[in-house]
C-alpha cells in the first residue's frame, strides 16, 4: 500500500516538528516547576491524539479512494465484456453468411461444370468417330502408294549396283548426251566425279601427313633438350635466392643488435635520472599522504562532533539538497557532453574508414600523387587524433575539478552550518516564551481539530454506507452481464452446430463432385491409352525406316523392313513419311558440310603447323645469334617474368593480411560499439533513478489549514529529497573506459599506418 505510507507522512512530520519544539522547551529551561511539567504532559497526549485521529481520517479516505478505483475497473470490465460478447456475434453472423454464401456458389459451379464436361465429351467423340474415318480412308491410300513406292524402289535397287567405273568408261559415258543414259549409267558418272577428287585429295593428305610427323618429332627433340636446359637454370636460380635470402637476414640481424647495443649505451644516463627523479618524487608523495591523513583523521573527528548536531539543522540540509540539485544539473550536463563526444568519436572513426577507402582507390588510380596525399591524410589524422585526447583530457580534468569544488563547497557549508547551530541555540534560547505562548495557541486549535474530525468520521461514515451500497449495485450488474454472457454462449453453441451441418453438407457435395471427376478422369486415360498405343506405332514406323536408311547394304535393309512388318496394315500417313525422306536428306547434306569443313580445318591447322615451326626455327637461329647486350637483355627478361610471379604471390599474402586486418577491426568496432552500449545503460539507469515519480500530499480540512500550512513548510526540507547524481568512482569508470577507447583506436591508426608504409616501401606495386 505505497499510497498509505505517502499520507501518513504528514501526521508523523507534525508530530516530530511538535515533539522537536518540546525538546527544545525542555533544554531551555534549566529548572522546571510543576506547571511546565504539567503543561508537557498535556501537550504530548495532545499530539498523540492528533496523529491517531489523522491516520484513522487517513485510512478511512484512502479506503474510499480504493473502493471508487475497484468499483471502475469493474464496471471497465463488465463494459469490455459486453462489447466483446457483441464482436463474437457479429463474427459468427458474418461467418454463417459467408459459409452460405459459398455453398451456393459451390452447387452453381459444379452444376456449370459438369454441364460443360457433358458437352466436351460428347463433341469429343463425335470428333474421334469422324477422325477414326478419316484414318482409316487415308491408311488404304497409303497402303496402296506403299506398294507402288516399293516396287519402284526393289527396281531402283536392282538397278543401281556396280557403280563403280574405269576413267575410260566413264569418258565414253560423258560424251554421250544426257537422255540416252540410263539411271544407272547416270549415277555411276556422278559417283565418279564425286570421288575421283577425293581419292586425289586423299593421297596428297598422306603424303603431308608423313611429312608432318617427321617434323614433329625433330621438335619433339628439341623441346626435351630446352626443357632440360631450362630445368638445370631454375634450379641453379632457386639456391642462389636461398643464399641472397640467408644474407639479407643476417644482415638484419646484425643491424638490430648492433642498434640495440647503441640504445642502452646511449639512454643509461638519462634512465637513472628518471629513476632519481621518481625516487624523489615518490618521497614526497609519501610525505604529503601522511599530512593528508592527518588532516582527515582530524576532519573525522570534527566530522564526528558535527554530526551529532546535524539533527536540529534542517536549514542547511535544505541549502545542502539545493547544492546537490545544481550539482546533479551539472553532472548530467557532463554526461550528455560525454555522450556527445562520444558519438563524436564514432562519427570520427566512420570519417577515419572512409577516408581510408578513399585513400585506398585514390592509391590505384594516381599512384604519382601518393606521397603528397599520404602526407596530408596523417597530419589531418593526427590533429584529430590531439584535438580528441585534449578534449577527452579537458573533459576529465573538468570533471576532476567539480568534483574537487563539491567536496570543498560540502566541507564550507558543514562549518557555515556549525557556527549557524551555535547562533541557533543561542536563538532557541532567546525564543523560549515565544515557544511557550506558542503552546497555548496549539492546545487551542488542537480543541478546535478536535471537534471537525468529529463531524469529518461523521460524514466519512456515511460515505463508506453510500459505497457499500453502490458496490452491491455493482455485483448486481455483474451477475447480470454474467447471465447474458452464458445466453450468448449458448447462441453460439446453435450458431456452431449449424456450421457443422453446412460443413458435413459441404463435405458431402465435394465427395460426389470428386467421384465425378474421377469418372471423367478414367474415360480421359482410357482415350489417351488408344492414342499413345497409335504414337507408339507411329515411332515403332519411324525407327525401323531409320535403321534402314542407315544400313548401307539393299537387301539388308529390305529384310530389315520385313522382319518389323514394314508390309503390314499399320496406321501412318504421307505427312510423316515426308517428315522421314526430308530427314534423311538433311542428314546427307549435314554430313557433307561436316566433311568439307573438317577438310578445311586440317589445311588450316597444317598451314599454321608450318608457320609456327618456321617462326620457331628463326627464333632460335636469332637467339644463337645474339651477342652479349642481347643475351643480357633476354635473361633480365626471364628475370623479370620470374620477379612479377613471386610479386604477384606477395600481392596475394597482402590481400590475406587485409583481410585479418578487416576482421580485427570489425572485432574492435564491436567492442567500442559493447561498451558504448554499457555506457548509455548506464545512464539510463541513473536517469530511471532519479525519475521516480513523486506523490503530492493531499490538503487537509478548512479546520486544519493553518496547522498543515505551517507544517508543509516546516517539512519542506525534509521530504523533498534531492535528485540522485553519479559518485566520483562512477565518474573514474567512465574516464577511464574513455582512455581505453582512445588508446584502441591510437593503436588502431599505428598499426594502418605501419601497414600502409610497408605496402608503399614493398616492390608489389
Amino acid at each position: 500500500m505505497p499510497p498509505k505510507k505517502q499520507q501518513l507522512k504528514p501526521t508523523a512530520n507534525v508530530s516530530s516538528s511538535l515533539d522537536l519544539e518540546s525538546e527544545d522547551i525542555s533544554l531551555e529551561t534549566t529548572v522546571p516547576t510543576t506547571e511546565d511539567v504539567s503543561s508537557s504532559d498535556e501537550h504530548r497526549d495532545g499530539s498523540q491524539k492528533v496523529t491517531r485521529q489523522l491516520i484513522e481520517r487517513k485510512e478511512l479516505l484512502h479506503n474510499v479512494q480504493l473502493l471508487k478505483i475497484e468499483l471502475s475497473q469493474k464496471n471497465l470490465v463488465i463494459d469490455n465484456m459486453k462489447a466483446d460478447h457483441m464482436s463474437k456475434i457479429d463474427e459468427l453472423e458474418e461467418r454463417l453468411n459467408d459459409a452460405l454464401h459459398q455453398k451456393q456458389v459451390l452447387t452453381l459451379r459444379l452444376d456449370s461444370q459438369l454441364k460443360l464436361a457433358q458437352e466436351d465429351n460428347r463433341k469429343q467423340q463425335s470428333l474421334r468417330r469422324q477422325e477414326m474415318e478419316a484414318i482409316l480412308l487415308r491408311q488404304q491410300q497409303l497402303e496402296e502408294t506403299n506398294r507402288q513406292l516399293c516396287e519402284k524402289a526393289g527396281e531402283l535397287r536392282r538397278s543401281l549396283r556396280d557403280l563403280d567405273i574405269s576413267q575410260e568408261r566413264y569418258q565414253e559415258l560423258r560424251s554421250l548426251p544426257e537422255d540416252k543414259l540410263s539411271i544407272q549409267e547416270y549415277v555411276a558418272i556422278r559417283f565418279y566425279e564425286a570421288m575421283n577428287p577425293l581419292r586425289t585429295q586423299l593421297t596428297q593428305l598422306s603424303e603431308q601427313k608423313s611429312y608432318l610427323t617427321e617434323e614433329l618429332e625433330l621438335h619433339r627433340n628439341k623441346m626435351k633438350v630446352l626443357m632440360e636446359s631450362y630445368d638445370e637454370e631454375r634450379r641453379l636460380r632457386s639456391e642462389l635466392e636461398l643464399r641472397s635470402q640467408r644474407l639479407t637476414l643476417e644482415l638484419a640481424d646484425t643491424k638490430q643488435l648492433i642498434q640495440e647495443g647503441d640504445y642502452r649505451r646511449d639512454n643509461y644516463p638519462n634512465i637513472q635520472r628518471e629513476r632519481d627523479t621518481f625516487e624523489a618524487d615518490l618521497k614526497e608523495l609519501t610525505k604529503r599522504f601522511e599530512t593528508v591523513e592527518r588532516a582527515h583523521a582530524a576532519l573525522t573527528k570534527d566530522r564526528d562532533t558535527l554530526s551529532k548536531e546535524v539533527a536540529t539543522l534542517h536549514q542547511s540540509v535544505t541549502l545542502l539538497q539545493k547544492d546537490k540539485e545544481y550539482l546533479h544539473r551539472q553532472n548530467m550536463e557532463l554526461n550528455v557532453r560525454c555522450a556527445h563526444e562520444g558519438d563524436r568519436l564514432e562519427r570520427l572513426q566512420v570519417q577515419l574508414e572512409d577516408t581510408k577507402k578513399a585513400r585506398e582507390e585514390a592509391y590505384e588510380k594516381y599512384v604519382s600523387s601518393r606521397d603528397h596525399y599520404k602526407s596530408e591524410y596523417e597530419n589531418k589524422l593526427r590533429e584529430e587524433l590531439e584535438n580528441i585526447r585534449l578534449r577527452t583530457s579537458q573533459e576529465i580534468e573538468n570533471l576532476q575539478r567539480t568534483s574537487r569544488e563539491m567536496y570543498e563547497r560540502e566541507n564550507r557549508n558543514l562549518r557555515e552550518a556549525r557556527d549557524n547551530a551555535v547562533l541557533e541555540r543561542d536563538r532557541a534560547v532567546a525564543a523560549e516564551r515565544d515557544a511557550q505562548s506558542r503552546y497555548d495557541q496549539l492546545l487551542e486549535q488542537f480543541r478546535q481539530l478536535q471537534l471537525g474530525t468529529d463531524s469529518r468520521v461523521a460524514e466519512l461514515s456515511s460515505r463508506s454506507k453510500l459505497h457499500s451500497f453502490e458496490a452491491e449495485r455493482a455485483q448486481m450488474l455483474k451477475e447480470e452481464t454474467a447471465k447474458a454472457l452464458a445466453q450468448c454462449q449458448l447462441e453460439c453453441e446453435k450458431q456452431q452446430k449449424k456450421l457443422e451441418l453446412l460443413t458435413q453438407e459441404f463435405y458431402r457435395l465435394q465427395t460426389s463432385s470428386e467421384k465425378r471427376v474421377a469418372e471423367l478422369q478414367a474415360q480421359n486415360a482410357e482415350q489417351a491409352s488408344r492414342l499413345e498405343t497409335y504414337e507408339k506405332l507411329e515411332q515403332e514406323l519411324d525407327q525401323v525406316t531409320m535403321q534402314a536408311a542407315e544400313i548401307g547394304d539393299e537387301e539388308e535393309a529390305e529384310r530389315v523392313l520385313f522382319s518389323y512388318g514394314y508390309g503390314a496394315n499399320v496406321p501412318t500417313t504421307a505427312k510423316r513419311r515426308l517428315k522421314q525422306s526430308v530427314h534423311l536428306a538433311r542428314r546427307v547434306l549435314q554430313l557433307e558440310r561436316q566433311n568439307t569443313s573438317l577438310r578445311r580445318e586440317l589445311e588450316r591447322h597444317k598451314s599454321q603447323a608450318g608457320q609456327t615451326a618456321q617462326e620457331l626455327s628463326a627464333a632460335n637461329q636469332l637467339l644463337q645469334q645474339t651477342q652479349q647486350p642481347y643475351s643480357f637483355m633476354i635473361e633480365t627478361v626471364r628475370e623479370r617474368d620470374a620477379q612479377i610471379s613471386r610479386l604477384k604471390e606477395r600481392v596475394s599474402s597482402l590481400e590475406d593480411d587485409v583481410s585479418s586486418l578487416r576482421k580485427e577491426r570489425n572485432a574492435l568496432q564491436q567492442v567500442k560499439n559493447d561498451m558504448a552500449a554499457d555506457l548509455e545503460r548506464l545512464l539510463n539507469n541513473r536517469e530511471v533513478h532519479t525519475e521516480v515519480p513523486k506523490e503530492p500530499v493531499r490538503p487537509l480540512p478548512s479546520s486544519a489549514s493553518s496547522t498543515s500550512s505551517r507544517t508543509s513548510v516546516e517539512e519542506g526540507g525534509s521530504e523533498s529529497g534531492g535528485p540522485a547524481f553519479l559518485s566520483t568512482k562512477q565518474l573514474v569508470y567512465i574516464a577511464a573506459d574513455v582512455q581505453k577507447l582512445q588508446e584502441q583506436v591510437r593503436m588502431r591508426t599505428h598499426s594502418q599506418t605501419a601497414y600502409w608504409s610497408e605496402r608503399e616501401t614493398s616492390p608489389a606495386v
